[in-house]
């Protein structure tokens, strides 16, 4: 095999765009053989746009089973994809899957598990590994040069979106359609970052908003503290009702902090505060003799190589990992941690309480259901056209 002959199931934004990637060369490894969508307009601009050699399919299980992919792309509404990557792997077919992994983490470990017994390739698209200043983050803070992490904070609130975005398409927004709001769909490739960078905590606590800035059924705004093994503590804070809004991811640990605003005009540097002379804020807090003792520290802008190349990057590493048994990006199994911390956000906030890790998946699943059963769909579905930078 020269090249991964790739079928895509689900060609909306982030499938279309993975098309277009295709088509311009960007992946000279990967060939683009199947396209499937059950929306005819989607087809209809298959038909249009791909060339005729792109065999064109409305179910994304007739794809799998055609014979004519080695690969597939499940770029689909969420609840689909543990069960369009579990028959893929049924049928012997590497899987690449769109975030989030799923829903619910029972399901995603059935898929997991579906993924191991096949022995194919699984990966996840998990674009924002590949960003030079959250590679940098981990490596500074993997290496352990400052210390064991005291407190974890992201504000990610630059996700502003209006009540058009939601009222174009009847998925959108809704429990049964979509199966959350802002953590499900804008937020899991931070919920990655967090975990990927600082670790799973052991406890979490949440206040999630269901439409609270739009006529929606589901979270649009959210405010989750977490607790971490060590003592550390965190905030993750997040909406799509906010304009200007924040990203900002500081990290603090005993030997400085380390800090990625990506929200401002400056965004793509990592800064990193270092304290002098090997203080410690354990150190000082425990020894010093002046009860306002300051401490001296350098702030440097750490160097990174200034590669981000998000989707490209991932599936040519997919390709990689198939043709010549190179690392992946993210291993598909590594989906259901970020699908914990937002599985563990909706569950504290349902029940008011906090939740421990690992959730209780059973609980989870009946406190969904009883809003799927009481789920309704947008009525007003509009045309739209939207950014592809890794959401949806």
């Amino acid at each position: 095999m020269t090249k991964v002959k790739m079928g895509v199931i689900g060609v909306g934004n982030m499938g279309s765009s993975h098309c277009g990637s295709f088509m311009a060369g960007h992946c000279p490894e990967i060939e683009l053989v199947a396209i499937a969508d059950r929306r005819e307009a989607r087809r209809n601009w298959a038909k249009e746009t791909l060339p005729e050699t792109v065999k064109i399919f409305e179910e994304g299980e007739d794809l799998i089973k055609s014979g004519l992919c080695d690969a597939v792309i499940i770029a689909t509404p969420h609840y689909q994809h543990p069960v369009l990557a579990k028959l893929a792997f049924e049928n012997g077919l590497h899987v690449m899957c769109e975030k989030p992994a799923g829903v619910y983490t029972k399901a995603v470990k059935e898929m997991n598990a579906a993924a191991e017994k096949s022995g194919k390739v699984f990966g996840m698209m998990f674009n924002q590994r590949t960003n030079c200043i959250y590679r940098k983050m981990k490596e500074i803070i993997d290496s352990g040069e400052l210390g064991e992490i005291k407190r974890v904070n992201w504000i990610i609130t630059d996700w502003f979106r209006t009540q058009a975005y939601y009222d174009s398409g009847d998925w959108r927004a809704t429990w049964d359609g979509e199966g959350g709001g802002v953590l499900l769909n804008q937020c899991p490739h931070q919920l990655d970052l967090i975990q990927w960078i600082c670790g799973m905590p052991s406890k979490v606590r949440a206040f999630t908003h269901n439409g609270k800035w739009h006529d929606i059924e589901v979270e649009d705004d959210v405010t989750a503290y977490l607790e971490y093994p060590n003592g550390a503590t965190g905030v993750f804070i997040t909406t799509t009702g906010d304009f200007p809004g924040t990203n900002r991811f500081e990290v603090t640990l005993d030997g400085g902090k380390i800090v990625v605003d990506a929200s401002r005009k400056e965004a793509g540097k990592v800064m990193v505060h270092k304290l002098k002379d090997g203080a410690t804020n354990s150190g000082t807090i425990k020894n010093a003799e002046q009860g306002f003792a300051k401490i001296d520290y350098d702030i440097e802008e750490a160097e990174t190589d200034g590669l981000n190349p998000q989707h490209v990057g991932v599936l040519n590493a997919f390709a990689g990992r198939i043709l010549h048994g190179t690392p992946l990006v993210a291993e598909g199994y590594e989906g259901i941690n970020g699908l914990t911390l937002s599985n563990a956000m909706h569950l504290s906030s349902w029940t008011d309480q906090t939740v421990t890790l690992p959730i209780d998946e059973d609980l989870f699943l009946e406190e969904l259901n009883k809003r799927r059963a009481a789920s309704t769909k947008t009525k007003n579905v509009v045309e739209a056209t939207f950014d592809t930078k890794g959401t949806y």
